[in-house]
């Protein structure tokens, strides 16, 4: 696979985590799917499926939801078909699949004002209603539904929680061992603006690409995947500077994605399910 995401990573991080001794604490790393990069993870899925799942429930359980009409029907189908694209794609490698332990589950939310679409770990997506205008079709639909599993495959949740604690960590260990005070408030700044934001804008653009690929393979059209953040932008305008934001700016993501186009079609194409 051709090395086109590259995620940066604090090198003392990895330090304290990947090394073989040394180290109080004892994370493990792993490869993200369909990457090489490797991903700090102290949280097991079981872990996280055991706080995820009955909070989705729970979600459900307290917003309105369609069910039962052709855009639900479309959103669980678009769905279906990219889950059973990536299982007939890790079949088809002998590789071990990295939903084997998901427990996929599609709802469509009645809410027209939320332009939105999210996963939580193990599978469980959720769309609402003011992002259809946005997809605009059924490519758009699998575009968006791709990003958002993406994140799921990819364990973006256990990274950055498992991230957040290490670095956590180290600035309590700096304000309270060695400082005997609380680090200014600049220096929180750079914390944010230097690590947290882009290590966030990093994820985002990795579920950009997973997600075409899990798109392409599904037999989607991927050239909507780019048509989408033009609308987007053109719906909500460019936003603030990125960085400043979690995500990157609508322009950069449809550069990118222009770029990954050619090569995810040549590399990924239409598997049989």
């Amino acid at each position: 696979m051709s090395k086109i995401i590259n995620l940066s990573r604090r090198k003392f991080i990895w330090g304290m985590s990947c090394a073989c001794g040394g180290s109080l604490i004892l994370p493990s790393c792993a490869d993200v799917a369909m990457s090489d990069r490797k991903q700090l993870k102290i949280f097991s899925d079981d872990y996280l499926y055991s706080k995820a799942f009955p909070a989705y429930e729970n979600f459900k359980m307290n917003t309105k939801l369609v069910s039962n009409t052709t855009e639900s029907n479309k959103i669980v189908d678009i769905g279906l078909s990219i889950r059973d694209a990536i299982n007939a794609y890790y079949l088809s490698r002998a590789e071990k699949n990295p939903t084997d332990n998901f427990q996929w589950e599609f709802v469509l939310v009645d809410n027209d004002e939320v332009i939105n679409a999210w996963c939580m770990p193990g599978g469980k997506i959720a769309f609402y209603t003011g992002i259809l205008p946005i997809a605009k079709n059924d490519d758009g639909i699998a575009s968006i539904m791709g990003h958002e599993i993406a994140h799921a495959v990819a364990r973006h949740s256990a990274e950055r929680m498992s991230t957040a604690i290490l670095v956590d960590a180290g600035t309590y260990a700096l304000e309270n061992l060695i400082l005997g005070q609380r680090l200014p408030s600049v220096s929180r700044q750079l914390r944010t603006y230097g690590l947290d934001l882009p290590f966030n804008r990093n994820q985002e653009s990795e579920a950009d690409y997973m997600g075409i690929i899990f798109s392409s393979l599904a037999g989607y059209d991927i050239e909507e995947s780019y048509k989408i953040w033009e609308r987007m932008k053109e719906k909500r305008g460019a936003g603030p500077s990125e960085f400043f934001s979690t995500h990157p700016s609508p322009d950069n993501r449809i550069k990118k994605l222009k770029e990954w186009i050619p090569l995810v079609n040549a590399q990924y194409p239409a598997i049989n399910t």
